[in-house]
């Protein structure tokens, strides 16, 4: 059973920009933090590297507030 976090978390993409893995590894961290688990953290992978650079973006706009 796939576990979202509680509340959508906040994240800061500042200086990241460009590098796709530093983006995923922050928003691992902060769903990890507000009580997701693993299998909603993969589906965020998946649905994250399934296309350029801006479907990262956008997806990680839908798994958490960008500061």
């Amino acid at each position: 059973m796939m576990i979202p976090p509680k509340d959508k978390p906040v994240v800061r993409l500042t200086g990241h920009d460009g590098n796709a893995f530093a983006v995923m590894g922050t928003v691992r961290k902060a769903l990890k933090r507000a009580g997701a688990d693993t299998e909603y953290v993969d589906k965020y992978f998946r649905e994250a590297t399934a296309g350029d650079y801006n479907t990262l973006l956008a997806v990680t706009m839908d798994y958490v507030d960008v500061e």
